[in-house]
């Protein structure tokens, strides 16, 4: 039989489960692969764990591999919580395969080019907003993507409704940011823990789990009640084609078709959001740090784009500072530092080593975009790491390989998420120019030594306040224009 990978010594019946981290997880797993090596094996009561520590190990089996090392763990939690109808959180196999199939068929490659006008207009609408309220720009944010994938997977204009739709996902999100750290429910290891009455000591995790699942499942079932109730006049969108398909069917096909319809809008409703305005602030963060940086892309928009017009996704294959820029912000802070549990079908050799079947896999996204053989020098903002002799660098590794998973689990929407942190990112720079505050003596605040990440699936900048301003009164009064004339066209159509 082949060895296990390296690890640190088990002790008597508990193994290496007092090795497995509780807090700063992906720093303390790197640890672990610094020592050990970048694939390591720990016995946690039994469950074999797979640590990767290098992105090359990761996309070895998670991707090269995925038809062994796409499935997942059976969560108690997601099943207490009420997440349990989540595509990430579903087993690897048919049901997981449907939903991912109806969610795909609306947000890959080729077919995210429809969404254009929508995800500019978006933008658009974000600088109008933030030049008048700059101090909100973090709460403009949030509107922009919730808005937009309101819109695009129900169909549902959020400013014309009473539902506050994106406060209920965005509650529902904070909820499975808490939920699912990793290491957080003991739980998750020792799922007879799940029978304890919920008054009991150590039974949080039920209280908790109680309170929060009216409200997943709100997110789940309330938009998709909007757009059936609103069928033969709702806007184009994912739900419309979804609801037609369905209105075809009959008996328990319409109902089972309905039920992975709603599942796999749902996902995109949640995370989707949360996961672009990390990136945002992320960009907001980077640029009232780094003014070289800024200045060298607002050089780039003056000389593509002019000071006549705004950019539009059409403009990207002329903007490669810009691009490197959005692939910047991805590495430089990752939303995702510790990647979802991957989990092994069955048992496999790798490296001379034997992966268990039913192994969890774990995959740092944190460590990769700090490897400085990938990325030299990985501490400062520098976009100009994926550049050469002016265009973008095929042979540096493209950080949304990992940032968005692996594999056959990789997020559907990636390409609809870079589009549209490409467009707002480029519209902000071609509008504003972002600057740090000034502390009591007018200095300017060191924002890299006081803004922390939080912790959670999803990882934010804390929030912190920057200065926004117009470029130039002639920039201020084309954000005017145009916004203004893109409300007209909208309200004529």
């Amino acid at each position: 039989m082949l060895p296990l990978p390296p690890g640190p010594p088990p002790l008597p019946i508990i193994g290496n489960l007092l090795d497995v981290p509780m807090k700063d997880m992906e720093v303390a797993y790197h640890d672990l692969n610094t020592k050990y090596g970048d694939v390591v094996y720990l016995d946690a009561c039994g469950q074999s764990i797979i640590v990767l520590g290098t992105h090359e190990a990761a996309s070895d089996l998670l991707e090269k591999r995925s038809s062994n090392y796409s499935d997942r763990l059976f969560s108690t939690m997601a099943e207490l919580t009420g997440w349990n109808f989540l595509m990430g959180a579903f087993r690897y196999g048919p049901q997981w395969r449907r939903r991912r199939r109806l969610l795909h068929e609306h947000v890959h490659r080729n077919a995210v080019a429809r969404y254009q006008k929508n995800q500019e207009h978006q933008a658009l609408r974000y600088v109008r907003n933030v030049l008048e309220t700059p101090h909100d720009y973090l709460n403009h944010g949030r509107h922009l993507f919730g808005a937009l994938i309101t819109r695009i997977a129900y169909g549902i204009d959020v400013d014309k409704s009473d539902v506050d739709y994106l406060g209920i996902a965005e509650e529902a999100m904070h909820n499975f940011s808490m939920m699912f750290q990793p290491g957080k429910h003991l739980v998750e290891s020792f799922p007879i823990l799940r029978f304890l009455p919920s008054f009991f000591p150590g039974a949080q995790f039920k209280r908790d789990a109680a309170k929060g699942y009216p409200v997943v499942r709100a997110m789940r079932d309330v938009p998709w009640a909007a757009s059936k109730e609103a069928m033969g006049k709702l806007l184009p969108s994912m739900a419309s084609g979804m609801l037609r398909r369905i209105s075809q069917l009959a008996g328990e096909v319409a109902v089972e078709e309905e039920e992975y319809s709603k599942d796999a809008l749902a996902a995109a409703f949640g995370g989707g959001a949360d996961t672009m305005l990390s990136t945002l602030q992320c960009f907001y963060l980077a640029m009232a740090s780094n003014p070289d940086v800024q200045e060298r892309a607002h050089a780039e928009l003056d000389a593509v784009i002019g000071s006549h017009r705004l950019p539009t996704l059409a403009d990207k294959p002329n903007l490669p500072y810009l691009c490197a820029m959005v692939k910047e912000c991805l590495r430089w802070r990752p939303v995702p530092p510790l990647g979802f549990l991957h989990a092994s079908v069955d048992e496999d050799e790798y490296r001379g080593y034997r992966i268990p079947a039913g192994s969890a896999i774990v995959n740092i996204p944190w460590a990769y975009v700090h490897d400085e053989k990938v990325y030299p020098d990985p501490e400062p903002f520098r976009p100009e790491r994926f550049l050469k002799d002016g265009k973008l660098d095929p042979d540096v590794q493209d950080p949304s390989a990992f940032v968005f998973g692996y594999g056959r689990r990789a997020c559907p929407g990636r390409h609809f998420a870079e589009a549209t942190i490409f467009v707002v990112i480029s519209t902000v720079l071609q509008a504003f120019k972002i600057a740090p505050p000034l502390d009591e003596h007018g200095r300017p605040v060191d924002l890299l030594e006081t803004v922390k990440m939080t912790v959670g699936v999803i990882s934010y900048p804390e929030p912190f306040e920057c200065t926004i301003k117009p470029r130039s009164p002639m920039i201020e009064a084309l954000i005017r224009a145009t916004s203004l004339k893109s409300n007209e066209e909208e309200d004529e159509n």
